[in-house]
């Protein structure tokens, strides 16, 4: 719907509202053929009027979708897209609802219909009947809700769902009205199409989609020698439709003055390495890479080094770096800022253990409870229902058991820990904002280790508040450690996980903070 050119969109919103005008004029000339449908009502009524429980039920639907309700939604919708930032979505809510509200009110005036004859008579309402208030502001704000939806919602089976409540909830109110007295069937026909049209004309008048946030900052100075060519590396599975993005990144590179960008797809096989590797010879200057915190990983990793920037797209389910990053979510915004931010100079960490390749990671590595958690989880659950996956992978290994460790910094005598899980952070915040090493800083030349060892399974509740709460007292329940080099020994075969990937069991980690090392795109 986004993606629609503005005179598709006006005409789907021409369409609506003339057949609501002509809805109109039937009304006012009172066509037999509408008189005809109008009096079903009388049907209705019969046995929506007698039913006291029904009654109770209709009364609820006419009050939770009233003028102060449908108010106070609007303005809970709109605050919350200004306070997270989609200040052009916050217009657009509050712009669809206020116009359609005075639209609704202008033509009650017009048409001048009274309410059916048999109208419940308890809470009798006097006002003109068409079109329904109720029915307008309900599709108003469903549509609303679906365009933030498409907006912001990258999971197409959450769109969807969403997409279903909304029409049930429309269709509901529609029957509720009805099925009181207070609306003839095409009053509510009247108010979905009037709601419709001012959601689509909108998107016409007021775009809802965030403006470069680069319109409002100064240029940046030119230091690429070798101009503006661009390579996006993309794992393909994590889009939805790989031509619509590829469409969205080519229009918006050219607009924000780079050439139209050469494209690398990800494959089982090569999971970015080589198609980073194959941007870099050919030249980039930028490289985007739109995927999970995997593909994001190995392609920071092959450039590292090179002075070439990454734009990162999130687009898989922890996008942990993105977070830590201020990198928003949404895809659009990231692209934006992966075209127009500014180069930060940020860490990566050089890994290596037994039977492990060496290797690298820019958010976070683990042995225990955590890798247990990433070896766990289902891949299929993964697909449908995105980060819940974790938490059911989560509460199955939540008494993962307690290994013994020993743990050196930068090249110290180790000391011995018990711990369920022991986390090595270039980064200090999970999903949610979860403050697990509070301290770390991805550009501050070290890591920082926390071990966590939960006795009992309650135990896990106090912690939680522990971590949450940031406080600085370590134990045995909880310790931390900072330091340029970490070397994880477990005492038996663990689990192990790199930037979420599980990497197999092993008994040893071997860290290294590479200070410095990489470019990456963040917001001016």
């Amino acid at each position: 719907m986004l993606d629609r050119t503005r005179a598709f969109l006006l005409s789907w919103s021409v369409l609506c509202l003339a057949v609501l005008a002509v809805l109109a004029v039937a009304v006012v000339q009172g066509w037999a053929g509408l008189a005809s449908f109008d009096d079903r009502g009388n049907t209705v009524r019969g046995w929506a009027v007698d039913d006291a429980t029904l009654r109770h039920v209709l009364r609820v639907v006419e009050v939770g979708f009233g003028t102060v309700a449908m108010t106070a939604y609007t303005v809970v919708l709109a605050v919350a897209m200004f306070v997270k930032g989609h200040r052009r979505a916050a217009y657009y809510t509050a712009a669809v609802m206020a116009s359609t509200s005075v639209a609704t009110t202008l033509i009650k005036l017009a048409v001048g219909r009274d309410r059916p004859e048999w109208q419940e008579t308890e809470w009798l309402l006097s006002n003109n009947a068409f079109p329904s208030g109720h029915a307008s502001s309900v599709a108003a704000l469903g549509g609303v809700v679906v365009v933030l939806a498409t907006m912001l919602l990258r999971r197409p089976n959450i769109r969807r769902l969403i997409g279903l409540l909304v029409v049930l909830v429309v269709v509901a109110v529609c029957l509720d009205r009805v099925l009181l007295g207070r609306h003839f069937p095409t009053d509510v026909i009247g108010g979905v199409l009037l709601g419709a049209g001012v959601v689509l004309l909108g998107l016409v008048v007021l775009n809802p989609l965030p403006r470069s946030h680069a319109k409002k900052s100064e240029p940046l100075a030119e230091v690429l020698p070798h101009g503006r060519k661009l390579a996006v590396v993309l794992n393909p599975i994590k889009v939805e439709d790989v031509g619509q993005f590829q469409a969205i990144v080519d229009a918006m590179a050219v607009e924000a003055g780079w050439s139209t960008p050469s494209w690398h797809l990800t494959t089982v096989e090569d999971s970015g390495t080589g198609q980073a590797e194959r941007a870099s010879v050919e030249g980039a200057a930028l490289v985007i890479v739109c995927g999970g915190d995997g593909t994001v990983r190995e392609v920071c990793a092959e450039l590292a080094g090179t002075g070439i920037p990454v734009g990162i797209v999130p687009a898989g389910t922890g996008n942990l770096l993105a977070r830590n990053l201020d990198i928003p979510l949404y895809i659009r915004a990231a692209i934006d800022i992966a075209l127009t931010g500014q180069d930060r100079a940020i860490d990566m960490v050089k890994v290596t253990g037994d039977h492990l390749e060496d290797s690298h990671f820019m958010v976070m590595a683990g042995m225990g409870f955590d890798a247990a958690i990433m070896e766990g989880v289902n891949e299929d659950l993964k697909k449908r229902v995105g980060w819940v996956a974790y938490v059911v992978s989560g509460l199955k290994s939540l008494m993962f058991p307690a290994v013994k460790v020993d743990i050196s910094i930068d090249g110290a005598e180790a000391t011995t820990h018990r711990a369920r899980t022991i986390v090595v952070g270039n980064v200090g915040f999970l999903q949610a904002g979860m403050p697990l090493l509070p301290d770390a800083s991805i550009d501050d030349g070290v890591i920082d280790v926390v071990i966590l060892h939960p006795r009992h399974f309650l135990s896990w509740i106090p912690l939680a508040v522990r971590v949450l709460s940031r406080g600085a007292r370590t134990d045995d329940t909880i310790n931390r450690m900072t330091g340029q080099r970490v070397s994880i020994r477990a005492h038996t075969d663990t689990p192990r996980q790199l930037d979420g990937d599980s990497v197999g069991p092993g008994r040893t980690l071997d860290m290294e903070c590479v200070h410095g090392r990489l470019l990456v795109r963040v917001p001016r």
